[in-house]
């Protein structure tokens, strides 16, 4: 059981939550946090105090008063227009995450909304009733408007949700749970909706997915040096510190001890002087990359315990301030760092590619096609992987250049940060198809070679990688390969081939 304060999530216990179905539930001293910042709301309500939110319309219409004997239209209102997103709908780990994430903010005990809605959230994690939230309609400020909308629907019984494996109304699935549907108060359809949980839940799951892919990159790329005879020189620790890029320094190391008893690899001179940019700058780029991930990170830790929600209620309601905690940029720019620094794992990848099928780079043969010429092997595998690579630099493009202003100009600057997160996981899934090619074209570099003489860790993964895509003995429909071999990486569980490494 994981206890939520609204302080001290990680990533890791969201990754508990999420993918091993961790159960949930909000400590003592967050609970009380929410009832007092609660009351401070109904006492606004009856003193009839000018509050944004409270006591007033939304955005443009912050300046229309609203009688206390309309605060529950008011917010039912709220949370039926603007549930107006479109598309296809988030995954269902990242629905989770938004649910997760909304309660641990509202936790913190600036929103003044009451317990029971908290506690109804935690119901849906813990119960797996996952809100359907289409992904597009987001500009990422005034927080996510749009899709955590279709989320509050599901607390007052409307919209549809996951659950068993289907998908229905939500009303349905309260009542299988014995749960009421809520009728919200005031204040509370704005603290539901007024956040960052959208972008950043889809971030977290970006994220936790380019880790585990950061990591299996180096490993393909390991294999890959075997396959082409690579010179390990250039992975000298000296080198590396010689630059003094700790990231730079890990992934050498990494890639050292992959290869430590290998005998495919060479030395300087023993083959070749230099090997091209894409084996030898392996440490550099791929260091690169981490450190773009380690930004993100400290990104995401800091969001996904953050009050972002509009007005703020300080001193037990003394104090309400109207800021902007709800604008999405920090996590913008961090989602479109982390779309520049996955696209370039393909696209180095995809290069070292090239360099194992074209016979003008290597000894191998053309294509490493067992009959040259009848067979053509490995040919269209890299065209395919230089189409996913082309369509990653489109994706790049940074999402929080833009700005479009709404609400009547209210509202005239904003993130588009969850457009720039669904941008990075779809590049996210493109690099792993671009490494699984990568990965069947070094299988077959390597059994040429010689299996026998690989190195440990490799060769363990490469007995792994065989036993869900075989030899090219003939061709065949490669694309089953490359589909299956990425979600073989996409769920494997990869730390007993890395975090358990002693780089020592």
């Amino acid at each position: 059981m994981i206890t939520l304060t609204g302080n001290s999530l990680t990533l890791e216990e969201m990754k508990e939550v999420l993918f091993h179905q961790q159960q949930v539930r909000a400590s003592e001293e967050s609970i009380k946090a929410a009832a007092n910042s609660r009351a401070a709301v109904e006492r606004i309500v009856a003193e009839e105090r000018v509050v944004y939110g409270i006591t007033t319309g939304f955005g443009k219409f912050s300046d229309v008063l609203i009688d206390k004997g309309h605060v529950q239209d008011l917010q039912l209102n709220l949370i039926r227009s603007h549930a107006c997103g479109v598309g296809e709908p988030f995954p269902e780990v990242v629905a989770k995450a938004m649910v997760l994430l909304r309660a641990n903010a509202l936790l913190k005990g600036y929103s003044g909304i009451r317990p029971m809605v908290i506690e109804m959230l935690l119901e849906l994690v813990n119960k797996e009733i996952i809100p359907v939230i289409p992904q597009q309609g987001s500009l990422g400020a005034s927080g996510d408007l749009a899709p955590l909308s279709h989320l509050a629907l599901v607390l007052i019984g409307e919209g549809e949700v996951f659950y068993k494996g289907e998908r229905m109304a939500a009303d349905k699935a309260l009542h299988q749970e014995g749960l009421l549907p809520i009728t919200l108060e005031a204040k509370e359809g704005l603290a539901l909706i007024n956040g960052t949980q959208a972008m950043t839940a889809m971030g977290v799951v970006g994220y936790l997915e380019a880790e585990q892919l950061a990591y299996e990159s180096e490993l393909i790329a390991a294999m890959t040096m075997e396959g082409l005879n690579g010179i390990i020189d250039a992975f000298a620790e000296e080198v590396q510190v010689a630059r003094g890029y700790k990231q730079q320094i890990d992934t050498a190391a990494r890639i050292r001890k992959y290869l430590s008893d290998s005998l495919l690899t060479t030395q300087q001179g023993e083959l070749r002087v230099q090997d091209a940019y894409s084996l030898r700058c392996i440490p550099q780029v791929h260091g690169a990359t981490w450190q773009a991930l380690d930004y993100v990170k400290e990104k995401l830790v800091i969001e996904i315990n953050a009050a972002t929600d509009n007005p703020l209620i300080f001193d037990n309601g003394e104090v309400v301030i109207s800021g902007g905690n709800f604008h999405g940029q920090p996590i913008a720019f961090a989602m479109d760092f982390m779309k520049i620094a996955v696209a370039e794992l393909a696209n180095i990848s995809e290069r070292r590619i090239e360099r194992l099928v074209n016979p003008q780079l290597n000894d191998l043969p053309p294509f490493l096609s067992p009959q040259p010429g009848l067979q053509s092997g490995a040919m269209i595998m890299q065209y395919a992987a230089a189409s996913l690579v082309s369509e990653n630099k489109t994706l790049a493009h940074p999402a929080s250049v833009d700005s479009i202003p709404s609400s009547a100009n209210q509202e005239d600057h904003v993130s588009m940060g969850t457009i720039a997160s669904r941008h990075a996981y779809q590049i996210i899934q493109n690099t792993r198809r671009v490494l699984a090619i990568e990965m069947i074209c070094a299988m077959q570099a390597v059994e040429y070679r010689g299996v026998d003489k690989m190195a440990t860790h490799t060769k363990n993964f490469y007995t792994k990688g065989r036993e869900q895509v075989s030899s090219i003995k003939k061709d065949r429909i490669f694309s089953k390969d490359i589909e299956k071999l990425a979600e073989w990486l996409k769920t494997m569980e990869f730390s007993r081939f890395t975090r358990n490494l002693s780089l020592s």
